[in-house]
């Protein structure tokens, strides 16, 4: 229970006289200036505090962590403007409005550091992003994996159109721009190209982008050699960027897991700047088991120098397009009609066939992929593969192909292992994400990822504890990404905050039912404005499209 109160405003007595009150002469003195500083220190001490502290917000009695990883404290927490003003005993300082977090805690606004939230936030409908702020998301970096905007001065002029409810920063996105050099053909780029992407990278950068994001595991990154990564990724570090990648392999689909998280470190080294693996997993029952081996690999670099690091959502069940999950690579090169006219060919068709078998078997089988997102039939969604085959009367195979023929779809893959997940988020480099959108019958991280790590691993099975929790959330993305004044609280900082509910702080969306919205954040301000008041939601727009640099 929390209350809020506006304090009344207190003005300093001003004291009057008249400066010729008396026609005495009075002898004239002289002062020394000990005496001087001692008479102008008292008439400091003696103006009202409200004068000298006066604030907009006060966050008062709460347990306060800090971002660090410490453990919490009680201070109190001012506001001024688009800031952290003070934090500690304010006892006799006044503000505006008051807020008692007694048996609350107090923490930085979290950072999520993969978001397909873009489609929606440029939307009137969903740009004030509740669903996000629910969670106590204040910040998201888009254009992950690779994909988004090419033009990202255009894309922020989309996200302002309407307002913003959370924070953007933006990634520049090597798969887009590989397109808009050269299409989706299975080749290397040239000379010639490989210096358009450089410029595009570059546009991308002074633009205000946070760093490079890639996806070789799609197409059409899938194409590019690991020097294409570096020379693009050595753009980005020119401007202080960061380099997080879909990677090239999370399972034994091509070059294997443990190799595509090699490639990652190699980017990190060749480049020098820090490196993410993102959404960090082993993928299917091949490679269950193989987290130590991946997080020794990242251990070893960090040993050497390398700043490689890695972010995760707190769910056993990834999500994809059923293409990318189930279509050899070289079977989508050239776009839509070149797979449709390879489906068509009776020389072809067997080998994609066979390998859409072996890829299904990676994932575990029909029944663990289930249908997010399908234009032509939307009746599949939230059904698995296993069942729609069976509807139709079809081999799952060729029910997928007879999916494809119509347009890809967004699937949910149930291929992961609970030990791999909690091995790789004890790492402390490893960071919270939600690799969440919004549209179609989504993934319940969309909703939940950020509670769901605290309730689930944090309160239910104590995997890491609630310091290290919130520092994954805060500080080491804000650190990685290098945002500047945001994931901390301190005098200073962006006052980008959250207030929860410990015992009540929830996820509630489920593989069955995602959509909808988590429970326990009392309030959440984004940029010293209150987005969450009370429980409340206040229909707040005071969220910014941020740019690599600034202050």
């Amino acid at each position: 229970m929390t209350t809020t109160r506006d304090s009344q405003k207190v003005h300093p007595v001003r004291r009057t006289g008249s400066a010729c009150s008396s026609p005495v002469r009075r002898p004239r003195r002289t002062f020394r200036p000990a005496v001087v500083a001692l008479i102008l220190l008292l008439i400091a001490s003696a103006t009202p505090a409200a004068a000298q502290d006066r604030y907009d917000v006060i966050i008062r009695n709460g347990r306060v962590l800090d971002g660090s990883g410490n453990p919490w404290f009680r201070a109190d927490v001012a506001l001024r403007g688009d800031r952290i003003a003070a934090v500690g005993d304010l006892d006799g300082a006044q503000a505006g409005r008051e807020i008692d977090a007694a048996g609350l805690y107090v923490a930085p606004g979290f950072i999520d550091s993969h978001s397909h939230a873009a489609g929606s936030l440029v939307s009137e409908e969903e740009s004030d992003a509740q669903l996000l702020l629910a969670q106590g998301v204040t910040t998201v970096l888009i254009n992950p994996d690779g994909g988004g905007a090419v033009d990202l001065a255009a894309q922020r002029a989309a996200l302002l159109k309407h307002g913003l409810g959370v924070n953007v920063a933006q990634l520049a996105a090597h798969g887009s721009i590989r397109r808009a050099v050269m299409g989706s053909e299975d080749r290397l780029a040239t000379e010639t190209e490989l210096e358009s992407m450089r410029a595009l990278v570059r546009s991308a950068m002074e633009a205000g982008a946070f760093g490079l994001s890639t996806g070789p595991f799609y197409v059409p990154g899938s194409y590019s050699d690991t020097r294409e990564l570096v020379e693009l990724a050595k753009v980005a570090s020119e401007y202080g960027g960061a380099y997080t990648s879909h990677i090239r392999d999370e399972s034994n689909y091509t070059i294997g897991l443990v190799a595509a998280v090699d490639e990652v470190i190699q980017v990190a080294r060749e480049a020098d700047l820090p490196a993410v693996v993102t959404h960090i997993k082993a993928l299917g029952p091949p490679v269950w088991g193989y987290a130590h081996a991946v997080v020794q690999r990242i251990a070893r670099a960090r040993n050497e120098g390398l700043q490689v690091y890695a972010d995760q959502y707190p769910y056993l069940a990834s999500s994809t397009g059923l293409g990318a999950a189930l279509l050899p690579r070289w079977a989508q090169a050239g776009g839509r009609d070149s797979l449709v006219a390879r489906f068509d060919d009776p020389d072809v068709m067997p080998r994609i066939r066979a390998a859409m078998v072996e890829n299904l078997a990676r994932r575990g089988g029909a029944d663990r992929i289930q249908f997010r997102n399908f234009p032509p039939d939307p009746s599949v969604l939230g059904r698995t593969l296993a069942e729609v085959a069976a509807a139709w009367s079809m081999a799952p195979i060729d029910a997928a192909v007879a999916m494809l023929r119509q347009g890809n779809a967004s699937i949910i893959s149930f291929n992961m292992n609970e030990q791999d997940v909690k091995t790789f988020m004890r790492q402390p480099w490893t960071m919270t994400s939600s690799d969440g959108g919004s549209r179609g019958f989504p993934h319940p991280r969309t909703f939940g990822a950020f509670p769901r790590k605290i309730r689930v691993y944090v309160l239910d099975e104590q995997v890491v504890d609630l310091a290290s929790a919130l520092r994954s959330m805060t500080s080491l993305p804000a650190q990685v990404f290098r945002i500047p004044h945001r994931g901390a609280i301190r005098p200073g900082a962006y006052a980008d905050l959250v207030v929860f509910d410990l015992e009540n702080l929830r996820d509630r969306a489920t593989f069955e039912d995602p959509i909808q919205l988590a429970e326990g954040m009392i309030h959440v301000f984004v940029n010293g404005r209150a987005a969450i008041s009370d429980g409340q939601f206040t229909g707040s727009l005071d969220g910014r499209v941020l740019r690599q640099g600034e202050k």
